[in-house]
C-alpha cells in the first residue's frame, strides 16, 4: 500500500484496483490501518473510487477532518482529476454534460431523456493528451460526482473506457483503464492548499502511451 501522505489530520494513499474504498473486511481502510501497524486507528472515507478504479484517495482521520473535508465536496472546493483510455478518437477537448439516473436493483447507471425522481445532472470536462491508433488518453476533471459517472458519459457516446464490461461489452485483456490521477483540496486543520498526484501503473494499455508521469 502506496502511503502518499499523512499527518494527524489526513491520509493519502494510492488506493489499489479490486480494493473496495469503505471501511469493511478487505477494504482500504483496514488495509491502511495494517501497514501503519495500528488496528485502532481512525480512518474516515470522505470520497469514493469505483472497486475497479485505482489512484489517488484521501482519508480523514477524525470525525473534525472528515465533516470539513465533506462540506468542500459539498461546495465543490475539492476537485478530482482522472486518467481514461478511451476506445476511440475523443475531440481535443469537451464538456460532457447528462441527466443520469441510477438504477440501485441493478447497480448501474443511465443517462436519462429528462428530469424526474433520481435524476442528477452530470458534469465534466476533458482535455485529449494523447493517441495511439484508435485510443484516446484523456484528462477529465469532474465538476459532479455521480456513481460511474466517468463510464457512463463516454459509453453512452460511444466511447467506452478500455476494459470496461459494464457499460459496454469490451475484450481488451485489461482491468478498465480509469485512474484517480490528482486530488486537490484544503487542509482541514491548517488551511494550507494540498495538491497530490500519481501516474497509473507500468501495465497496458497505460503503456501504449508515453511517460505518463508527464501529464
Amino acid at each position: 500500500m502506496e502511503i502518499l501522505y499523512r499527518d494527524a489530520d489526513i491520509l493519502l494513499c494510492c488506493k489499489p484496483p479490486r480494493v473496495l474504498s469503505t471501511d469493511e473486511p478487505g477494504g482500504l481502510p483496514e488495509l491502511l490501518r495494517t501497514e501503519l501497524g495500528d488496528a485502532k486507528a481512525e480512518l474516515r472515507t470522505v470520497h469514493r473510487l469505483d472497486r475497479v478504479v485505482g489512484g489517488v484517495m484521501l482519508l480523514a482521520r477524525s470525525a473534525e477532518s472528515a465533516s470539513e473535508l465533506s462540506r468542500q465536496i459539498r461546495e465543490g472546493e475539492f476537485r478530482k482529476e482522472y486518467l481514461a483510455v478511451v476506445s476511440g478518437e475523443t475531440e481535443p477537448q469537451g464538456e460532457l454534460r447528462d441527466l443520469l439516473r441510477r438504477d440501485t436493483a441493478r447497480k448501474m447507471t443511465f443517462v436519462a431523456d429528462q428530469p424526474g425522481k433520481g435524476v442528477q445532472e452530470a458534469v465534466l470536462r476533458y482535455v485529449t493528451l494523447d493517441r495511439s491508433g484508435d485510443r484516446s488518453l484523456v484528462r477529465i476533471e469532474l465538476e459532479t460526482g455521480r456513481t460511474h459517472q466517468i463510464r457512463v458519459q463516454f459509453a453512452s457516446r460511444g466511447l467506452p473506457l478500455m476494459g470496461e464490461r459494464k457499460y459496454a461489452v469490451r475484450e481488451d485483456g485489461c482491468e478498465l483503464a480509469l485512474w484517480s490521477q490528482r486530488l486537490r483540496f484544503t487542509h482541514p486543520a491548517s488551511g494550507e492548499t494540498m495538491d497530490f498526484s500519481a501516474p497509473p501503473p507500468a501495465v497496458f494499455p497505460w503503456t501504449l502511451f508515453r511517460d505518463l508521469g508527464a501529464f
